[in-house]
């Protein structure tokens, strides 16, 4: 369970770090139709900021785990991620490479994020936008005047996620709902949100104490 949770949230993560680095990106490249529209949307983000809700729901609806944190991301591909205990987890990106500690075990795992470039939605962390359109199915709808929805639905039998709806209100992004190929679904719902709040590069480096193990992915 512990691991299908950290695939769930390091998919949302990405997919959040995504915003950032594709707004400006898509932009410049003439998108067009929905991906120009979310271009736009996220076209002023510089940083994000936020405290969080992630709900996971298995295949019958019901919850499976719920879990509180607040997250800091900074263009392009600068992210740090904490949840609260029971389930304290911190994951962190300086752009190079993502670690994740886990506090219980007592353990932290690094992932070099060019060996990740071919997966998904890793790859967009690279900022390699260009062909996003040979990757995902973009499409957008209107709820409301001030409520947008977009779905990212991967070509890719390999990605983390069968869909990726993001829903905005009044152009800051509220809301992210992933689900699986096995239709459990991960719903971060976001408050407090900070939009453009100067970040100190220095939060985007993971301290832990001595003697914790540190494990190289290098799959």
């Amino acid at each position: 369970m512990q691991q299908y949770l950290l695939k769930h949230l390091s998919a949302l993560v990405t997919a959040l770090t995504f915003a950032l680095v594709f707004s400006s990106s898509a932009a410049a490249s003439g998108k067009t139709g929905a991906t120009a529209e979310l271009a736009s949307l996220l076209g002023s983000y510089e940083t994000y900021q936020a405290d969080f809700i992630q709900i996971v729901v298995n295949e019958n609806g019901s919850k499976v785990q719920e879990t509180r944190g607040s997250l800091k991301a900074k263009r392009p591909g600068l992210f740090y991620w904490e949840t609260s205990a029971p389930l304290s987890q911190f994951i962190v990106s300086d752009g190079d490479s993502v670690e994740v500690y886990d506090p219980d075990l007592e353990q932290v795992t690094v992932h070099n994020l060019d060996d990740r470039v071919q997966t998904t939605p890793a790859l967009l962390l690279s900022g390699e936008v260009d062909n996003l359109e040979e990757t995902y199915r973009v499409s957008g709808r209107e709820i409301s005047d001030d409520i947008r929805e977009f779905t990212l639905q991967p070509k890719s039998e390999d990605s983390l996620f069968v869909s990726l709806r993001l829903t905005f209100f009044k152009s800051e992004l509220q809301e992210m709902r992933m689900q699986d190929s096995l239709s459990q679904l991960s719903v971060l719902s976001f408050d407090h949100i900070r939009l453009n709040e100067a970040v100190e590069k220095s939060v985007f480096s993971l301290e832990y104490p001595e003697g914790v193990d540190v494990i190289r992915d290098e799959s």
